[in-house]
């Protein structure tokens, strides 16, 4: 693998992340947070929503006419979130119902739309696979340990199953507060920024 590919893989996980470098996506990080189920599933959804519309945007890109490009990378984007929402909705429907709204939001997420006009319009499809698939990972994780935090200290349990709650812990539902959300996103963020510091340093 050539450096280049390698950062194209990388990057999106730790220096670039969309949601605490870029500030990007951060209404579905307060709303689909609160359990780890909820949050893993949207997640996924993001990332094969943003490598396959990174993809068939890649591949088209010759063919776009300039003028035009934000509608058809609309009409793509949305393609891949209605043919998630049915697979979810097939396969998955508690889940489905859970999100509600969520997924079907996913075609205005920053990310999504970003990544295709940053990268895939200007790169072969393979890269831009790659990179959609990266930067909905980078997404990803940070939305699953926010959920985690969240789940564990709002209500006891990780995917519903009693941890804490098995041991005698109370919440106060403060956890699963939409303003809590912002507090651990904002305690992922300084702590990211405080090794990216430290690591330039040394």
């Amino acid at each position: 693998m050539d450096a280049k590919l390698k950062e194209t893989i990388l990057n999106p996980i730790f220096k670039g992340n969309p949601i605490t470098v870029l500030v990007l996506g951060i209404c579905s990080a307060l709303a689909v947070t609160v359990e780890m189920k909820g949050a893993c599933v949207m997640a996924l959804s993001v990332i094969a929503v943003t490598g396959l519309s990174s993809l068939v945007c890649s591949l088209i890109r010759k063919t776009i006419p300039n003028r035009v490009r934000i509608i058809i990378q609309l009409v793509v984007v949305a393609l891949m979130v209605i043919l998630v929402d049915q697979f979810l909705k097939a396969f998955a429907y508690s889940v489905a119902k859970q999100l509600s709204v969520y997924i079907g939001l996913i075609i205005t997420n920053c990310i999504v739309m970003g990544r295709i006009e940053a990268y895939a319009l200007m790169n072969k499809p393979i890269p831009s696979l790659l990179d959609g698939l990266a930067n909905g990972a980078g997404y990803g994780i940070i939305l699953i340990i926010v959920a985690f935090f969240r789940e564990l200290l709002g209500s006891g349990t990780l995917f519903g199953y009693p941890v804490l709650s098995a041991l005698g812990y109370v919440n106060n539902g403060l956890a699963i507060l939409p303003p809590m959300a912002l507090i651990i996103l904002g305690c992922i963020i300084w702590a990211q920024r405080a090794i990216q510091k430290d690591l330039q340093e040394k």
